[in-house]
């Protein structure tokens, strides 16, 4: 008889696995290893649920039995739990203030927080919920005292920079000032205080679980916003609540239905630049393939924050003969007749390796924003050899550095040793990019050093701003 489809059966809740049954009339029991995929699974028996979810190892069919299973995933709630997920957005303006959140709605968000990984499968977790006005006037009075009025002077200080500090600060302080106004305010907190040895453990069985009921909110047309500054002054927090010493308060979530639901995705590194392969700093811009080869677009990251703002930063990542103070190969450079540091401006430098002597070679600009990005490709600016490239992010106090290369598509010595040993190309790869990251790290800490010195030397003069 043809195996026919039959309808999905849902695993459990919602359906994100849809079960499928082709059937074959026959009576047998049937025995599945938990270890492999249930081959048979029965579409109206009820304990097939548990065999396709493991819970059970055998069943048996009164009426007939599987020619074969097909598990697929529904696209659609898949993309809801995306959707939620990725737009998770901290809310502060846009909490609407004036609509009641009902208790049952917040806790069933608990309800669905707490099934979130906890160490050693131990519920220590007890959250607190606050909802009458005085309180949470009081709790506002406590946020505004250790955090709120620095955000409301640092919020006055930027407006009209147009920067992206000046958004972050207005949002806080606007919230700072409203606290009060917020129909609940939930506190996760842990039973235990941190040990402070730097080791997994307490907020490892906690963080999870507040980020899982904030998704559940927005899932459900609500916002929250992750705030911890409040607990600068933790002593107080505990005795308008009468919070036991032993327990961790962990992070206030002001809780408020939201104007609009229409929140986008924030800016964001993509995963395949700070996600890194078997070695920490490798990235690949395909696969990678096992063993790795360099159709797989190896490269390398060096990266470290600067106690410095990136204007004094760039000053040095935009000298292109600084690295050869640092670089154990790069020996120097000078830029070629069509100027200096622009888009499409060629350069020529000189490099040493212990295997290749002395050789030179040119390179294009192919990134470049002022303060921001620095990037050039070697031999050909359309299929280089190898391409480097300093970007610079402001953050509060200074500026992260991080200096990216990535070996390929084009020529190099690289390729050519590849090609002279090709049974050899892992190993050459892997002993390349160790050598190119030990450079970078010299580079990023020497231009540190330097930046930090000149930010030091530029407040120390007179006239200079504290």
């Amino acid at each position: 008889m043809k195996a026919s489809r039959g309808r999905p059966l849902r695993v459990s809740g919602p359906p994100i696995v849809l079960v499928w049954a082709r059937f074959v009339p026959r009576s047998e029991t049937i025995r599945a290893q938990k270890t492999r995929r249930p081959r048979l699974v029965p579409t109206t028996n009820p304990a097939a649920l548990q065999l396709a979810s493991g819970r059970c190892d055998w069943l048996r069919v009164p009426t007939g039995h599987l020619e074969e299973l097909v598990v697929e995933i529904d696209p659609g709630v898949v993309d809801a739990i995306d959707v939620a997920l990725t737009t998770t957005r901290a809310v502060r303006k846009r909490l609407d203030l004036e609509r009641e959140v009902s208790e049952e709605l917040i806790l069933d968000c608990i309800d669905i927080a707490e099934q979130a990984p906890t160490g050693g499968n131990l519920g220590s977790r007890r959250w607190l919920v606050v909802r009458d006005p005085e309180r949470k006037r009081q709790l506002a009075e406590i946020y505004m005292a250790s955090a709120g009025g620095w955000m409301l002077k640092a919020r006055d200080a930027l407006a009209g920079s147009g920067t992206e500090q000046e958004r972050m600060m207005s949002s806080a302080a606007h919230l700072a000032e409203h606290l009060a106004e917020v129909p609940a305010i939930v506190i996760p907190t842990i039973i235990g205080r941190h040990d402070g040895s730097g080791r997994p453990g307490l907020f490892d069985s906690v963080v999870q679980a507040a980020w899982s009921f904030c998704v559940a909110m927005r899932a459900r047309g609500l916002g929250t916003a992750w705030v911890t500054a409040v607990f600068a002054d933790e002593s107080k927090v505990k005795e308008l609540f009468g919070i036991p010493d032993h327990m961790t308060e962990i992070v206030m979530l002001p809780v408020a239905w939201t104007k609009g639901t229409d929140f986008k995705l924030a800016p964001r590194h993509p995963a395949r630049e700070i996600t890194y392969f078997d070695g920490f700093g490798r990235t690949y811009e395909r696969g990678p393939s096992s063993p790795i080869r360099m159709a797989d677009g190896p490269g390398t990251v060096a990266e470290v924050d600067i106690d410095a703002p990136a204007s004094v930063v760039w000053e040095f990542v935009s000298d292109i003969e600084l690295p050869a103070r640092f670089s154990e190969e790069f020996l120097g450079a000078s830029w070629d007749a069509d100027g200096g540091p622009a888009l499409g401006a060629s350069f020529t430098g000189r490099n040493q390796h212990p295997a290749a002597g002395e050789w030179e070679v040119q390179s294009y600009i192919i990134a470049y924003e002022a303060e921001q990005t620095f990037g050039w490709g070697s031999v050909d600016p359309e299929t280089p050899g190898a391409r480097w490239q300093f970007d610079l992010e402001s953050m509060p106090g200074g500026t992260r550095l991080r200096f990216v290369a990535k070996l390929g598509p084009g020529w190099s010595g690289t390729t050519a040793a590849i090609d002279a040993m090709p049974d050899k190309e892992h190993r050459i790869l892997h002993g390349r990019l160790r050598e190119v990251n030990a450079n970078m790290e010299r580079t990023v800490q020497g231009i540190k050093e330097l930046a930090e010195a000149r930010a030091r030397e530029s407040k120390s003069e007179p006239g200079a701003r504290s």
